[in-house]
């Protein structure tokens, strides 16, 4: 029985790990060619507006996970009808949030770049790639919410190849339009906003071809609000998981430019897009548990479950020390591939920023799988506190205070004390 878990676990981790360092290639392409095209403005331009993109991905994430995990739990309880209400109400948070995001987009992005902190210099390049996004809002979330549940559907190849085949069209037409077409910023919006429809296109046949055990349905009108809330409490962690690298990024610029200004963002930039790789190797390896654990705990098999959740914490101490070995003894070498003028002021700031800022590692693996855990079992409280105290009330006053003290080490140390303290705590619920 073991060896089957353990089977299962490496096939859905290992899936899953893969598509998500494809995702994160969509960051990394764009801030690889528009800091080679544009430079040190075009990076501040992206951190500026990453943090929008990082709520539109988390909202996906939240519908998707939060309606897939409890279609796991009834699925392997043979409750279809059930399920097939939980795909329907899912799908309609989808067009909901989509159309907020979208509006929003087309009239007030202006808006939205001033709130964010963009300056004169970078206001015009910020506000054009921000615009573009929030345009493709509607295909990034629905791309969220179908790979989740395929996913869930017993397919994580299919999932896994859609997010790779969308990453890498996305690395493929960043290139054309950034410098055969010499569109610019704008050029890699848009590649970034096609890349998950070329995803969807991917998953498309499944749907023709009549595989997806889930299905739309007449909506229950009685159980709904039940259903739709549901939904939300299990998708809230994934959300704030997501949203927090938008808040570190969101409030780190703005006590970034009142130390160091436009290069001191720069360098956070090239840190929070290797945050956004870092983040989606924990990310894959707790999606990659979540429908194998909602699977056994729905079935009632509370062994594996907790063996489920051994691996997994296993696996993440041994990703986090591969992941900060190569951040430690290449960080020179990382931050020059996103710094094309060579900036020596940028290199100053972001070499020994690396090196403290991912000591975070451990605690931020450890935190993302127990809050899967608890999401995955139908109990999303826990999950809910740990993801808003990492995202909200540990983290804000810990970057003002550690800033005020430090300056911009205060800055690179706020978010592993913060990882830290929310570890501790995690201790306390762990089952």
């Amino acid at each position: 029985m073991n060896k089957t878990i353990f089977k299962d676990f490496s096939k859905y981790v290992s899936f899953n790990i893969l598509g998500q360092i494809a995702y994160s290639c969509y960051t990394l392409a764009d801030t690889f060619f528009v800091s080679a095209d544009i430079g040190t403005n075009g990076l501040t331009a992206l951190n500026l507006a990453f943090p929008v993109f990082c709520i539109i991905s988390g909202t996906g994430l939240m519908i998707g996970i939060g309606g897939s995990s409890r279609f796991s739990i009834l699925k392997s309880r043979n409750e279809s009808n059930a399920a097939d209400q939980v795909f329907t109400n899912g799908l309609m948070l989808v067009l909901l949030f989509a159309s907020i995001f979208f509006f929003t987009g087309l009239f007030a992005s202006q808006h939205l770049v001033t709130v964010l902190g963009a300056d004169i210099q970078v206001f015009e390049i910020t506000n054009c790639y921000l615009k573009v996004l929030m345009l493709f809002a509607p295909a990034f979330l629905l791309n969220h919410f179908l790979q989740c549940f395929v996913r869930n559907d017993g397919n994580p190849s299919l999932s896994m190849a859609a997010m790779i085949t969308g990453s890498f069209s996305n690395i493929v037409l960043d290139y054309i339009f950034i410098f055969p077409f010499h569109m610019g910023i704008f050029g890699a919006a848009l590649a970034t906003g096609l890349s998950p429809v070329i995803s969807m296109l991917v998953l498309l046949p499944y749907f023709l071809k009549k595989k997806n055990s889930f299905h739309l349905t007449i909506p229950n009108l009685v159980q709904m609000k039940r259903t739709t809330a549901n939904i939300l409490a299990n998708g809230i962690p994934p959300f704030l998981t997501e949203a927090a690298s938008g808040v570190v990024m969101f409030l780190f610029n703005f006590i970034i430019l009142r130390i160091s200004g436009n290069t001191g963002v720069a360098a956070f930039s090239v840190i929070s897009v290797i945050s956004l790789v870092v983040i989606s190797l924990y990310t894959g390896l707790s999606q990659g548990i979540q429908p194998l654990i909602s699977q056994n705990h729905g079935a009632g098999n509370k062994k594996n479950v907790q063996t489920l959740l051994r691996y997994s914490l296993i696996t993440s101490i041994l990703l986090s020390i591969v992941i900060y070995g190569i951040i430690f003894f290449h960080a020179p070498r990382l931050v020059s591939v996103f710094n094309s003028e060579q900036d020596l002021i940028l290199a100053s700031y972001a070499i020994p920023g690396l090196r403290l800022y991912f000591t975070a590692c451990p605690f931020i693996g450890f935190n993302i799988v127990l809050s899967t855990y608890f999401i995955s079992i139908n109990h999303p409280l826990p999950a809910q506190i740990l993801s808003i105290l990492r995202s909200f009330f540990v983290l804000i006053p810990m970057s003002w205070i550690l800033s005020c003290c430090f300056g911009m080490t205060g800055v690179w140390l706020a978010y592993p004390a913060t990882e830290l303290f929310v570890f501790l705590f995690a201790l306390t619920k762990r089952p």
